[in-house]
């Protein structure tokens, strides 16, 4: 019941202002009884989509909402919207970009050597799409981790959580240019090394490139297969 109000809102049939279905008419709609429909109302609003006013749940717009519904968007469709995708991976790019930054100016020889041990997967060429895959999110994760950052680690996690499972679509279609990767790796090496902000930024932005290369054409390929299986 929670899940189809939420779509329907992030939908648009509900638009921002509007007052959400009263208690008694989705108790007939989902044919359920009172309780359920007010803890159902209860999520709707926890996400920020909807507040309580006299006379019932009016609609908020979406960037009033919490992050949690970033999982609600991407699952809207067979494949998550690619814009949408891009655009979180510009936030979590950006967010480890910052921590790394931390990272370099803050921590300890010894951390600083933690994180780059995360790098050597990067470096094997013979690594499997999902092996490259789960060491680029592993190198994020501890970057995270190392900063110490907790504000930062909290929305970061926040959108892992909410990214990652509705990818799966996708994934099996991500097939990283290991060599480029391996590149960067090295000059990240390099750079965490020699604590050179400025060249940490800069291969953090080469790595932001690339993973939105990797994943542009891993929905060219999904929505081609798709396209296939429709005409068939």
């Amino acid at each position: 019941m929670a899940d189809a109000l939420i779509r329907d809102v992030l939908n648009g049939h509900y638009r921002p202002g509007e007052r959400l279905p009263s208690e008694r008419d989705l108790v007939g709609r989902f044919e359920a009884n009172r309780g359920a429909v007010r803890e159902a109302m209860a999520k709707v609003v926890q996400l920020g989509l909807a507040e309580v006013q006299p006379g019932g749940a009016r609609v908020r717009q979406r960037e009033l909402a919490s992050l949690d519904t970033i999982g609600y968007l991407l699952a809207q469709n067979d494949l998550p919207d690619p814009a949408l995708v891009d655009q979180i991976l510009v936030v979590i790019n950006n967010l480890v970009s910052v921590a790394a930054t931390q990272v370099v100016e803050s921590a300890s020889d010894e951390a600083i050597d933690g994180v780059r041990e995360f790098l050597q997967p990067l470096l094997r060429l013979d690594s499997t799409d999902t092996e490259h895959g789960e060491a680029r999110f592993a190198l994020m994760q501890h970057m995270m981790h190392t900063s110490e950052n907790l504000p930062l680690q909290l929305i970061a996690r926040t959108l892992f959580e909410q990214f990652a499972p509705n990818m799966s679509a996708v994934a099996e279609f991500a097939a990283p240019d290991r060599e480029r990767y391996a590149i960067y790796a090295r000059q990240l090496d390099n750079a965490l090394t020699q604590r050179d902000i400025p060249l940490v930024r800069g291969t953090f932005d080469a790595f932001a490139e690339l993973n939105r290369e990797t994943m542009t054409r891993a929905f060219m390929l999904a929505q081609e297969q798709g396209q296939e299986a429709v005409a068939r």
